[in-house]
């Protein structure tokens, strides 16, 4: 069952090492993205107010898109900034064979320095590090979800997935009018933890949008149910921590945690 999501963007510049002098004009989001992993450790809602349980998870699910739909094995994956110039490496169960993509070596990056020496070991482990093709149809997205709830009695999830890159002239894939709109959606749905929006994402134009966190927010509304009929708005109690585009990307940092009523 799903007890708790966080849900962050995943660019480099996130990490202060690889932004240099321009790290300051990320420190919200970073802020957010960090506060978001730190409610992981909550794990839920009673009458409203956030409480911690013993144990908070079984099971923490990391997941981000990639080019295919694959799990990494902790004991040999690692993450890494390599490719985009930065010196870092970080591995949960000191494997160094297999390297990370991006949206889960940005994970890795929130969950270790995040919660370093504070709530990393509310986390539970076993951790599993599960990509999700950037192009997966939103059915597989929803059945990917199901499956990971489903997979232990009290799962959390850290969802890593960019909005659109469309926001402004100087953006990656240039201005596009409907970026703004697409975003507003999301962001909204993240704020309410409306599955039933992120499940009816089109992923035409999410990819014309250049949108790489589509399939990942869509396994986060499969996980919560989304496709169940249940009314996950009543399930959840969620928090819209930041709504961003500083470079023309939409960054969105969000918490979810199932809500449960006392006795």
């Amino acid at each position: 069952m799903l007890i708790a999501a966080a849900v962050c963007p995943h660019p480099p510049l996130l990490v202060p090492e690889m932004a240099g002098a321009a790290a300051a004009e990320l420190d919200g989001l970073r802020a957010a993205s960090f506060e978001a992993v730190r409610r992981l450790g909550l794990t839920l809602v009673v009458a409203g107010e956030p409480r911690r349980s013993e144990p908070p998870l079984d099971l923490v699910v990391v997941v981000g898109g990639d080019e295919t739909t694959r799990e990494y094995d902790p004991s040999k994956a690692y993450a890494t900034l390599r490719p985009y110039g930065l010196d870092w490496f970080y591995s949960p169960g000191w494997g160094e064979e297999q390297p990370l993509p991006l949206s889960l070596s940005i994970g890795q990056w929130l969950l270790f320095k995040g919660t370093l020496g504070d709530a990393r070991g509310m986390l539970a482990t076993p951790e599993r590090l599960q990509a999700v093709a950037e192009d997966a149809t939103a059915e597989e997205c929803l059945a990917l979800g199901r499956e990971l709830a489903g997979s232990a009695e009290r799962v959390g999830l850290l969802v890593m997935g960019d909005g659109s890159a469309c926001r402004s002239e100087k953006a990656p894939g240039y201005l596009d009018p409907r970026a703004e709109g697409f975003d507003a959606t999301v962001a909204q749905a993240l704020g309410n933890a409306d599955a039933a929006t992120l499940a009816a994402l089109d992923p035409v134009v999410a990819r014309e949008l250049q949108a790489a966190g589509r399939a990942a927010w869509q396994v986060l509304a499969g996980a919560a149910g989304a496709s169940t009929g249940v009314g996950c708005q009543n399930l959840f109690q969620a928090d819209l921590l930041a709504d961003q585009a500083p470079y023309g990307v939409g960054y969105f940092t969000a918490s979810w945690l199932r809500s449960f009523q006392a006795g």
